[in-house]
């Protein structure tokens, strides 16, 4: 808001216009920065009006409180409100009549040092303003004359008063559009900005000055970013490799013709590998006949998923010396089939004879052959580079080809091979393998996580690789992890987490709801 105080008469007391409209009113009704005008006068002592106060918007939405006091009086009746009138406005005008030299004297010799007194050396602007056309003719020269009213106020007289109060003085010499709403119009709404902006710098030093006072928290340091975790190496071959050593979940046996020996394995990791043994029809005419030369499956067994607790498939080898090797043969597949060298060297030791070694190399190669395809040592090399057990077992990821289980999760039913989960998941061999209704039953439910969630843990056992889309899938997951003790995924989806907050915007990790408080909840 701002507040001004104007003090003085425009005319003198023996104008003959007294209708004439006072400088106050005439400045607020013709400004178009005015609006909303409401005025009320303030009785003094003597039941006359001591001042007119008027309160109008200016600039649109700044509060304008102007007290206009016509009678100098107001300051021998009544010094509390006239001091407070001064001490409460932000500008102060002082008009008078250049013809009423009696008023002008009068105001400068008794009032001007009381406004200097009330003012206490305050860097408030004042205005004074010259009102009115001074009148031709010269005075009267007799000594009985010495204070005619008539006598005029001169602009040097004015200019002086002015520069006591280091005030700014206009003359207007009359009061019309142009002096009043142009010129005294001007200087008023200048002084009105500047009043404006002062207030808003002290406000600002004033929120600066009670924000110092305050306590202020501690100046704590950059916080540092959180420790790279080291994920944990990849054991996905040594699963597989210990599950062929503990023979559990053997649904294959392969015999020599004499039955000397006998060796157990799994279908799903074989068929994983190999296009021998698939249970879908071979096209390939050259991996059919290699099949019949080398296994014969024996009457009443097949290699199609049988119930759980059903004798495994008896596979009897028919070239002997093939069957001597394969143990080397199925170590070589459980563990990635990267070592190609080492399974030559192998077989070398254990053949002795250089044609009978190649020939059981060969004989391999067929096993990982991709049909339509001839297999070079430099070719086979490759191929096993590329066909790694996390890739080829994708293809038995969520499928009923070969599947011996089947979890029930929120009313779906999701198929899997337990010699996969018993490989890849401590948890899950001890319930297959245990005293519990699971290790007889085909179909297992699955509590406590959604079946997003479980999937995506299952791709992981499958795959040894996961991909969380959001940070509340990968808490999810990491729940699950924990659920089931799978160390590496659980390691994984700490590491995503830690990644994505510390590289989140705020709000956006605002948005993400994340309470500490059901996270301790769900820990538990």
């Amino acid at each position: 808001s701002v507040n001004i105080a104007a003090f003085g008469n425009e005319r003198d007391g023996f104008s003959e216009d007294s209708q004439q409209p006072s400088l106050i009113w005439g400045y607020l009704g013709r400004s178009a920065l005015i609006s909303q005008i409401d005025s009320s006068l303030s009785a003094g002592h003597a039941g006359n009006p001591a001042f007119t106060q008027y309160q109008a918007c200016v600039f649109g939405n700044v509060r304008l409180v102007v007290h206009d006091c016509p009678v100098w009086d107001i300051f021998d009746s009544d010094w509390y409100t006239s001091r407070s009138l001064i001490g409460g406005a932000d500008i102060i005008v002082i008009k008078y009549s250049v013809n009423d030299k009696n008023s002008f004297q009068e105001l400068k010799d008794r009032y001007i040092p009381m406004i200097k007194k009330a003012l206490n050396n305050s860097s408030v602007p004042v205005i004074v303003s010259a009102i009115g056309a001074r009148k031709n003719g010269l005075p009267c020269t007799c000594p009985l004359c010495t204070s005619d009213r008539r006598s005029c106020v001169t602009t040097s007289e004015g200019a002086q008063l002015a520069k006591e109060l280091a005030a700014t003085y206009l003359e207007l010499h009359t009061l019309n559009d142009f002096y009043i709403q142009k010129y005294f119009g001007g200087v008023l709404e200048y002084f009105m900005i500047q009043s404006l902006n002062q207030k808003s710098s002290e406000k600002m030093k004033k929120k600066k000055t009670q924000k110092g006072r305050r306590v202020q928290p501690p100046q704590l340091e950059q916080p540092e970013k959180m420790p790279i975790l080291k994920g944990e190496a990849s054991h996905y071959n040594a699963d597989l490799h210990n599950l062929l050593c503990c023979c559990q979940c053997a649904d294959v046996v392969f015999y020599p013709e004499d039955l000397s020996m006998m060796v157990e394995a799994h279908k799903v990791i074989l068929c994983s590998v190999s296009q021998l043994l698939p249970p879908a029809d071979i096209l390939d005419a050259s991996i059919v006949q290699m099949a019949r030369s080398l296994f014969a499956v024996e009457p009443g067994t097949a290699l199609a998923p049988a119930p759980h607790g059903a004798p495994p498939v008896r596979v009897v080898v028919k070239d002997s010396i093939f069957c001597s090797c394969l143990p080397d043969i199925l170590h070589f597949i459980y563990s990635g089939a990267f070592h190609w060298e080492q399974l030559e060297e192998d077989i070398r030791k254990k053949v002795k004879d250089p044609e009978e070694t190649e020939h059981v190399l060969e004989k391999v190669k067929c096993i990982l052959k991709t049909p339509g395809k001839l297999n070079t040592v430099k070719d086979c090399r490759s191929h096993q580079m590329k066909r790694l057990h996390n890739t080829s077992l994708r293809l038995f990821f969520n499928t009923p080809v070969l599947a011996d289980v089947i979890f029930k999760i929120q009313g779906a039913t999701v198929p899997a091979h337990r010699a996969v989960l018993v490989a890849r998941c401590e948890v899950m061999a001890a319930m297959f393998n245990g005293n519990y209704l699971e290790a007889n039953n085909i179909l297992v439910p699955v509590y406590g996580v959604s079946k997003d969630t479980f999937l995506s843990f299952l791709e992981y056992l499958y795959t040894d690789s996961c991909c969380p889309a959001s940070i509340l899938q990968a808490m999810s997951l990491l729940i699950c992890a924990e659920m089931y003790q799978v160390m590496r995924l659980q390691h994984i989806c700490e590491l995503y987490i830690i990644t994505q907050l510390q590289s989140m915007p705020s709000r956006e990790l605002a948005s993400t709801s994340l309470s500490i408080v059901s996270l301790l909840k769900k820990a538990k």
